[in-house]
């Protein structure tokens, strides 16, 4: 098997990581919680990181309005259903492709990375900005327009007396990996072409 045949299966293995480790995690800090809330998005679940921090985060969440946390959401199942195609479809193409299938299948794997980046942005705008009008709490900007509590996608910022964090986790690490692996692959096998031209 040629050397790029060879990274494009291990492209092809990483991602399945995702249901290892988790993809992503959001971390509350307050005063009033030395130990700060925080939970796991995983490929096909959200997770604690302490015990009770999801039932603790959607308690705090009720008094002003915003959605409980769910058990599960559609995302959870297509999703996972989406890696394991793209892995397997990988291994296919490891297994007979050449370096210009290899780009292909980089290049739907971004795809499908920046539309799920884009689904967890809305998901995170629907549960900071959907909020219940009869909420114990209210709160508004300086403008008087009804104050949102959405997570950042990326980074950390201000939330009331919280600071939300939000960043990726091993999973989103073993996916990166893969990822690269397929551009890797696919540079290898192009100059391993060019020079068998050459030759």
């Amino acid at each position: 098997m040629k050397k790029s045949n060879i990274i494009m299966l291990l492209a092809a293995i990483l991602p399945l990581g995702l249901f290892l480790f988790p993809l992503w995690r959001i971390t509350l800090e307050a005063p009033q919680y030395p130990i700060p809330l925080a939970m796991n998005i995983h490929i096909n679940d959200f997770s604690d990181v302490h015990p009770h921090d999801i039932k603790n985060i959607n308690l705090m969440n009720h008094y002003v309005g915003m959605q409980y946390i769910p058990e599960a959401i559609p995302e959870f199942k297509i999703f996972p259903a989406g890696i394991l195609i793209v892995s397997f479809l990988g291994l296919l193409i490891a297994w007979k492709g050449n370096y210009k299938w290899f780009l292909g299948w980089f290049i739907l794997m971004i795809v499908m990375s920046i539309a799920g980046m884009y689904d967890f942005y809305l998901w995170e705008h629907d549960y900071g900005h959907n909020l219940d009008p009869k909420a114990i709490m209210k709160f508004t900007n300086k403008d008087g327009t009804v104050m949102g509590f959405q997570p950042p996608l990326y980074g950390s910022r201000d939330i009331l007396n919280f600071r939300a964090h939000s960043y990726p986790q091993l999973g989103a690490l073993f996916l990166g990996l893969g990822i690269a692996a397929g551009l890797l692959a696919y540079v290898v096998g192009k100059k391993k072409d060019k020079k068998t031209l050459v030759m």
